[in-house]
């Protein structure tokens, strides 16, 4: 775990390990895909790296996972990256949102896997949260469909998650996917989400996370 003062300092290197990553990706295959959390935790992290100078056209942009409400609702991750990463040099970067038109994430689910598979994968880095429960991504204890997003069959990069928890039906990135990463992080703030990491049990999915060779770089502040 790397510690750090406060989100402002986290936010600064967290932003530098996630360019460093997106630049080596770019200078080796030409183009390089991002996947981040949505939340209020990132949005610090969003604004330093949004003025990264990058080759943000080079670069796609996705999230590990969403609620399945339009953009304009408050609670939508695609919107929040809208408004706080794609901008400054980080406008011109390809932006691919996980919700679809389609009326439930169970019938999106097909399209938006074909759309993912098209990314230039293995993304370039990853970018991870985590709730009090131990979730990561959508990957909620209890969640109808756990199972499946954490052992996918071969192909499945996205699958639809319902969980009391959850409140929203949600849409995923599969654990395969995520920890193919060239770069993982999870990013965690405050002394309640670092005692859940003290404590951590094989029931809370982030110990899926955990258990990847090389282990995600965690950033924390208080």
């Amino acid at each position: 775990m790397r510690a750090f003062a406060n989100s402002e300092a986290l936010a600064e290197a967290l932003a530098d390990a996630v360019s460093r990553a997106l630049l080596a990706r770019i200078s080796r295959d030409g183009q390089a895909a991002l996947a981040v959390s949505g939340g209020t935790t990132p949005l610090r992290f969003f604004d330093v790296l949004s003025a990264k100078d990058l080759n943000w056209s080079a670069i796609t942009i996705t999230l590990v996972d969403d609620r399945w409400v339009p953009e304009t609702s408050p609670r939508s991750n695609a919107g929040l990256v809208r408004r706080h990463l794609l901008k400054s040099h980080a406008a011109s970067a390809r932006f691919l949102p996980l919700v679809t038109d389609a009326p439930a994430p169970e019938e999106g689910c097909v399209l938006v896997n074909n759309m993912v598979a098209a990314m230039p994968l293995p993304f370039a880095a990853v970018v991870l949260g985590m709730g009090t429960d131990g979730h990561t991504a959508s990957f909620f204890p209890g969640g109808d469909r756990l199972m499946q997003a954490l052992e996918p069959g071969p192909g499945i990069l996205v699958e639809s998650l319902r969980a009391e928890a959850a409140v929203e039906p949600r849409i995923t990135l599969t654990l395969p996917v995520l920890l193919a990463a060239d770069y993982v992080a999870l990013h965690i703030e405050g002394e309640t989400k670092r005692r859940v990491l003290e404590n951590l049990t094989i029931a809370m999915p982030v110990s899926a996370v955990l258990a990847r060779q090389p282990a995600p770089e965690i950033f924390w502040s208080p």
